[in-house]
């Protein structure tokens, strides 16, 4: 089920623990990424959030939000860089994006698969992509409190496991949101000491969302049968004379004395 994008709005730019949760993992993202100069960068989902820095720096910068969930006007200071689109079929070209980003995407749509393929279309043969989906083992994909409640949650083997089967190569992972998904003050003033800690020692099943940048595999290997395993056509050997002979011929017919 897709979150209304009004929800997903003042969650995280009318509510302190939403711009705590926005700012844990676009860190993490900047981090990952660094300078994105000349380059084009586009979010798929509710990704608006974490694409800001890039603002003024990349060479383009465009916010997909799927049809279920709405659009809206982003950024709200200047021009529009948000579009309405369907899960299976961006208004963008081939090869035409060198960073992606997906947040409250993945786990929401109907059909992953086919979500996947159309990342596959529009990533540059050099880009990269981050996926970033709750995590089932944290404490946020538990609670109603924040968007990562809705949808479905992944394990590091689950994503890792969906992506190569759409013909992408993992290459990096990590994990954010180690503070609980609480609006409490004592926890909000905690946030930034926690998600510090937690990138440097926590393991990644503590995080709230896991993060993994995955590749494309355009060598992947084809399904059919191994080369080894087909045998080679022989069309100018001729055609093999069969001894069979027509039901309706007598034993006399094939006497070669007559």
């Amino acid at each position: 089920m897709h979150l209304d994008v009004h929800q997903l709005r003042d969650f995280y730019y009318r509510s302190q623990l939403g711009r705590a949760a926005q700012k844990g993992v676009r860190d993490r993202v900047v981090a990952r990424w660094g300078d994105v100069r000349g380059l084009n960068v586009a979010g798929y989902g509710f990704a608006v959030p974490l694409l800001r820095p890039f603002l003024g720096v990349a060479e383009r910068v465009i916010g997909l939000m799927p049809a279920p969930q709405g659009v809206m006007h982003w950024p709200a200071e200047g021009p529009n860089h948000s579009v309405l689109c369907d899960e299976a079929r961006w208004p963008l070209a081939n090869d035409s994006i060198d960073r992606l980003v997906l947040m409250h995407g993945l786990e929401t749509c109907d059909t992953p698969l086919a979500l996947l393929d159309e990342m596959h279309r529009v990533l540059a043969p050099q880009g990269r992509a981050l996926i970033v989906v709750p995590s089932r083992g944290g404490l946020w994909a538990r609670s109603d409190l924040t968007p990562f409640g809705f949808g479905r949650p992944y394990s590091r083997g689950q994503i890792e496991r969906l992506m190569r089967e759409a013909d992408f190569v993992c290459s990096a992972h990590t994990s954010a949101l180690f503070f609980p998904p609480s609006s409490r003050r004592f926890w909000l003033r905690s946030a930034r000491a926690l998600e510090r800690a937690g990138g440097r020692w926590g393991p990644d099943r503590l995080g709230g969302v896991l993060m993994v940048e995955i590749m494309r595999r355009d060598t992947a290997a084809p399904r059919g049968l191994r080369m080894a395993e087909r045998p080679p056509l022989r069309v100018l050997e001729g055609i093999p004379v069969s001894g069979a002979q027509p039901a309706w011929r007598r034993p006399q017919d094939t006497d070669p004395g007559r």
